[in-house]
């Protein structure tokens, strides 16, 4: 077994930090599937919905250019008289991303497909601004409500969109506030969105656009997300003119991940950890308003240790082409083994620390993880840390960082953490590193 001399966590983040200056880094859909849900049945306004919308509806889809096959769809609708359409980011990626290999056409309510081009981009919400290539004079368009007049929970919204590429549908749901703990204001719509409807509108009863349609959640009923109009107003205001992007914009996507991965280690650091005691040891858990934790234990029944686990997790996931990435998740173990003698409880709490495998190897999307490991001293007592970091291929500046840590002082007890960091900037990585073992300590029974 290797030995290293023991040092405060912040010494660890800046002996890594000299260790990574040797090392050279390479730089570098949807609403959630799953069985369609039937809606109930459509009312007289979520007819009126339909049928005063479907010629501003469209479906997209991006083509091989080689092959001319599909290779992915979604929903949008015409912002402007000129041919201008919103849909989701993560419908348009292969646009953004590859434009050399994928070409995106839209296919309106008569079925006449015809080519559109991306102009821009809001990773960050989820959203992209197309232009018809040949548009017709005075196309249809929808408006947005004005934001001075903010939706009432209850309210009744229209959902519309293509789902599963079988057709043109309407579902009617409630308005049920802005999502808690979210990261970005999403819409909680008591509604029911399917795959392909992912970047349609959500219109009031005036038949003005609300929100975009984004995602739902598994494993429950009609528990949907819209995108706030105001942030499609926004992408429009500020690109209705732009070019088109025909080249790969990995530098833009990576521009925009950078604000948000700022954004979400300001949070993060100016939240206080909350601290969360097992026995004598304090181990550091977001606060409420900004992650959700969960907690469990072992089967009483098992009578040879206990062992308590919590997880918690920042929703901030932000879709950056064909993976998610600007998270923070932590996870917790304490192990209180009094009947298996030091020996015993040394072979099992080492296995458990050994059986954490993060060390990515390498792949097309990132490099081979580097690793580092010490001892280190934490508040009041020894800790082993683990800390690895990798970086994006195509996207300059980010990188994955985990840090895995374990006590080392009772012979029979003790906690093991693991703080997740996905899409971060080196700086900020080991600056949540250094946050996040600053909130271990040891406070022994008086």
């Amino acid at each position: 077994m290797k030995h290293y001399k023991k040092i405060s966590g912040r010494r660890f983040v800046t002996a890594f930090v000299l260790g990574m200056l040797c090392i050279h880094f390479a730089h570098a859909q949807t609403a959630a599937p799953g069985a369609p849900q039937v809606p109930a049945q459509v009312s007289r306004d979520a007819q009126r919905a339909y049928e005063t919308t479907r010629d501003k509806l469209v479906q997209i889809r991006t083509l091989l250019r080689n092959s001319n096959t599909q290779a992915s769809l979604g929903s949008g609708f015409f912002v402007s008289g000129d041919g201008l359409i919103i849909t989701n980011f993560h419908v348009a990626s292969q646009l953004a991303l590859e434009p050399e290999r994928y070409r995106g056409v839209y296919v309106p309510v008569d079925g006449k497909e015809a080519e559109v081009e991306l102009l821009a981009f809001d990773v960050r919400n989820d959203l992209a601004l197309l232009r018809v290539k040949a548009p017709s004079a005075n196309m249809p368009l929808l408006a947005f409500r004005d934001p001075a007049k903010p939706l009432a929970r209850g309210e009744r919204i229209y959902s519309l969109g293509n789902p599963l590429d079988i057709g043109f549908a309407v579902t009617e749901g409630t308005f049920n506030g802005l999502v808690q703990r979210s990261f970005y204001p999403r819409i909680f719509f008591g509604g029911a969105l399917n795959p392909g409807m992912s970047g349609g509108p959500a219109l009031d009863d005036a038949g003005q656009v609300v929100g975009v349609n984004v995602s739902k959640r598994q494993g429950g009923e009609l528990l949907s997300f819209l995108i706030p109009a105001e942030f499609a107003q926004a992408l429009l205001a500020r690109a209705a003119s732009a070019r088109p992007i025909t080249r790969p914009a990995h530098a833009e996507v990576a521009r925009q991940l950078g604000e948000h991965q700022a954004l979400l280690t300001q949070k993060f650091i100016a939240a206080p950890l909350r601290p969360q005691k097992h026995g004598g040891y304090i181990v550091p858990v977001p606060e409420d308003s900004l992650a959700r934790c969960w907690g469990r234990g072992r089967d009483p029944d098992f009578k040879a240790f206990d062992l308590e686990r919590t997880d918690c997790q920042i929703d901030s996931h932000v879709f950056a082409g064909d993976f998610n990435t600007g998270f923070i998740r932590l996870r917790y173990e304490a192990y209180d083994a009094p009947r298996l003698g030091p020996l015993r409880f040394s072979a099992m709490y080492s296995q458990s620390f050994a059986n954490e495998h993060f060390a990515n190897r390498g792949s097309r999307k990132s490099t081979p993880a580097e690793c580092s490991e010490r001892f280190i001293e934490a508040d009041g007592m020894a800790m082993r840390a683990v800390l690895c970091m990798s970086a994006y291929r195509k996207l300059p500046g980010l990188y994955d960082v985990s840090v895995l840590t374990m006590s080392v002082n009772q012979p029979a007890g003790g906690v093991q953490g693991r703080m997740d960091a996905q899409g971060v900037s080196f700086e900020n990585g080991l600056a949540l590193v250094a946050h996040y073992l600053d909130g271990f300590k040891w406070k022994a029974a008086p």
